[in-house]
């Protein structure tokens, strides 16, 4: 297969919209219409219970992981991986398959980081926490991670492909979470009795 036809093939992985279809299963309504109003596995905890939502961030995870490892195991190609990577964020925040209206890609994102490098999936994770708990404003803070990806790669000496995947997901959640950066948090434990 040419490496070209992966990030394709990632972007339809990505867009299965797991929330979407396991609320409408279990709880017969629709993700996005209470919350956050996205299609993330925290509403999917809010609607359907803590066990569903576990099920979806596997799924999410998932659909970031197979495609990557894919692409690193059958096409070895830079740039092939990190597109197929953010292909896979892309199809998750705008799914074909559920009118382009998705989740925020961090999970997925975090799939594919992980396929590619286990150690630099933990450096990003406690990146995002570290700056959940210092911004206390979890969209803000997403958006900073997103950025900070591939920086915080590079100082701690990863430069492989998930370097350049770490780039490429990066951009795309920090654009994503620019459209909740002045929401004001009321269903996490962190941002109860927030204002702003």
């Amino acid at each position: 297969m040419p490496a070209i036809f992966l990030p394709l093939l990632s972007y339809f992985s990505g867009s299965l919209p797991f929330s979407v279809w396991v609320t409408r299963l279990v709880k017969n309504v629709d993700v996005r219409d209470s919350g956050s109003g996205h299609a993330t596995t925290t509403n999917t905890i809010r609607q359907a219970g803590f066990g569903w939502g576990g099920l979806v961030l596997l799924l999410d995870l998932a659909k970031g992981f197979i495609p990557t490892w894919l692409a690193a195991k059958y096409s070895g190609e830079t740039w092939a991986i990190a597109l197929t990577a953010t292909a896979a964020v892309i199809g998750h925040c705008w799914p074909l398959f559920a009118q382009f209206r998705g989740g925020m890609g961090l999970a997925t994102a975090g799939g594919c980081i992980l396929a590619l490098n286990p150690l630099g999936f933990l450096i990003c994770l406690g990146l995002l926490i570290l700056l959940v708990l210092t911004v206390r404003h979890s969209a803000r803070a997403s958006v900073f991670a997103g950025i900070l990806i591939a920086p915080t790669l590079w100082l701690f000496n990863i430069r492989d492909a998930s370097f350049w995947a770490g780039g490429g997901v990066g951009a795309i959640i920090a654009f994503r979470f620019l459209i909740d950066w002045n929401r004001k948090y009321r269903e996490l434990w962190l941002d109860r009795g927030k204002t702003n």
